[in-house]
């Protein structure tokens, strides 16, 4: 099965079982619907965040999906924890529970539904974050078991699957508010800006993710060659200052790992490596000093 415009689709080199993750709406069910026809055998898997009454219902949608296209569903409910920003901390949770069930499932991927629209929505919001060339590189297509198939196809398209299929989406109306940020990029900035640019920007922001992406993976590369020739875990202050600081900054992120580190943040651990202080506390209870000539950094136990 497919419609006009999904030609971009990327499902090549995968093998089933693949996890879909599905919330019932109409990018995710195109998304299930374009597995199944590859002969992925597919997996639905709805994840309940608990944070809407809609959702018991929303999970009977992924079924009834699942049951016409002949592939097993699943849905998952998780806790979120307590926290700032509960658009990260359900993205967390979510994610979890996708891998929780990829494992358990013996699944070769977890596949997510993003589009090109998707992809020039992040490209800028990233810009207003005031984002490196990372976070303007968007969202690869894939990154561990994390595979994004739909990011080069319009998500009018997708919808377009869904209907000739005559399946029948979640609409979730909380997409429809401009109170969160990523809404009011694609109900009102993107749209502004391509009607004064006379052109649909979709496709050349997501040009401009793609060749930022590479440049990127270039210089993680290059970035993970000079931790490694550093000495990898504690690396060597003296092999870090002496670096081009652009590469040396991609390294101490890379060296720092998850949460990424704000730049400010970055800079104080060059300090450190400079011998201009002798540690910094980061966000999180991270704090990185310098020893014996080395980078160490330690997270406080949590209780």
């Amino acid at each position: 099965m497919s419609a006009p415009g999904c030609e971009g689709v990327e499902l090549d080199g995968l093998a089933g079982p693949v996890v879909v993750a599905c919330s019932g709406g109409a990018d995710s069910l195109a998304l299930l619907i374009l597995a199944a026809d590859a002969g992925l055998t597919p997996v639905a898997v709805h994840v309940d965040h608990g944070l809407r009454e809609e959702s018991a219902a929303e999970a009977d949608v992924v079924r009834d999906a699942a049951t016409r296209l002949g592939v097993q569903a699943r849905c998952v409910k998780v806790d979120v924890p307590p926290g700032g920003n509960l658009e990260a901390r359900a993205r967390d949770a979510r994610y979890a529970a996708l891998e929780d069930a990829r494992e358990q499932l013996a699944a070769t991927a977890v596949l997510v539904a993003h589009t090109a629209d998707d992809q020039a929505e992040t490209v800028l919001l990233n810009l207003l974050r005031g984002s490196g060339a990372s976070g303007l590189a968007g969202m690869p297509v894939r990154r561990g078991h994390i595979v994004r198939p739909l990011l080069g196809v319009r998500r009018a398209d997708v919808h377009a699957l869904v209907a000739e299929c005559g399946l029948e989406p979640v609409i979730d109306p909380s997409n429809d508010d401009p109170v969160h940020r990523r809404n009011w990029v694609r109900l009102d900035a993107l749209p502004a800006l391509c009607e004064g640019a006379r052109r649909d920007l979709v496709p050349v922001l997501n040009r401009q993710a793609a060749v930022l992406r590479a440049e990127a993976d270039l210089l993680d590369g290059l970035a993970d060659a000079l931790l490694a020739e550093a000495g990898g875990d504690e690396p060597a202050v003296r092999t870090l200052a002496g670096a081009h600081p652009a590469l040396a900054r991609r390294a101490v992120r890379r060296w720092l790992g998850a949460p990424p580190p704000s730049l400010a943040e970055v800079e104080r651990v060059l300090a450190v490596a400079r011998c201009e202080r002798r540690a910094t506390e980061l966000s999180g209870g991270r704090r990185v000093w310098r020893e014996a000539g080395t980078l160490h950094q330690a997270v406080p136990c949590r209780p």
